[in-house]
């Protein structure tokens, strides 16, 4: 009998989500879609066509806003140059505004600094690597985020993975720095380098991975959280963490 073979049909919601439709359309290897009302009434139809379109805009506007950009939305030689530079100057622009803790961070504690040169020389290096762990942190949650492997209900899951993760990067990393750092400056100054990487690391691991959350908890672009802002935040708050293990350790 045809009931017997009947099946309620994969729909989607005409008010749902493209990007969450067209993921789902892909990942399910559908060719297609019926799209209904409140009501469960067929008002259309959506097809793998639609869904791959859609996909492949969000991935290209979340790699732009990654790098701290604006997707150009049309070929690059074939894009203006006043245009390229209008989907770029906004973010420098914050980012600029951001870069402004960290000088009044640098500020705050001149005085560290002029009594132990020797730290103003690993201030790059700490907050470049803040910055890349928080980087690699976001870009994983914001692609799981997009694939639907997380949803914003498991904050606490990511944040206790991301803490183990940083965890064990800062160990790794710190021991490393503790060998070298000690070994040509004094373990003095060792021990203040690998402290903070171990510090740095699993701070800019948690805020990596919480960030992508908030921003997709609040209704924005999850990538929009991620480097730019992660970067501006771990370069801070890293060189306060940096001078306050040094005058602990130190005693300055």
């Amino acid at each position: 009998m045809v009931g017997e073979l009947m099946a309620e049909a994969d729909s989607v919601d005409a008010d749902h989500d493209a990007e969450d439709a067209a993921r789902r359309c892909a990942d399910r290897k559908h060719l297609a879609m019926p799209v209904t009302d409140k009501e469960h009434r067929v008002v259309g139809i959506f097809t793998v066509d639609d869904a791959l379109d859609i996909i492949e805009r969000a991935e290209n506007e979340d790699a732009a806003r990654h790098g701290g950009a604006e997707p150009l939305n049309r070929p690059y030689l074939s894009t203006p140059v006043l245009t390229i530079m209008k989907s770029r100057i906004v973010w420098l622009l914050v980012l600029a505004v951001g870069a402004t803790l960290t000088v009044s961070v640098l500020d705050a504690f001149e005085d560290q600094l002029e009594a132990v040169v020797a730290l103003a020389l690993f201030v790059p290096l700490l907050i470049g690597t803040g910055g890349n762990v928080g980087n690699q942190a976001a870009t994983t949650v914001t692609r799981a985020l997009a694939l639907g492997d997380v949803r914003t209900r498991d904050a606490i899951k990511v944040l206790w993975r991301e803490v183990r993760v940083g965890l064990t990067l800062g160990s790794s990393l710190g021991v490393l720095a503790l060998v070298i750092t000690g070994g040509v400056y004094g373990w003095d100054i060792g021990l203040v380098i690998g402290l903070t990487m171990l510090v740095v690391c699993t701070m800019a691991a948690s805020a990596g991975g919480l960030m992508p959350l908030l921003g997709k908890s609040i209704g924005a672009d999850p990538a929009v959280f991620a480097n730019p802002f992660i970067a501006t935040f771990v370069d801070a708050a890293g060189l306060i963490v940096y001078f306050l293990i040094a005058m602990t350790v130190l005693g300055i």
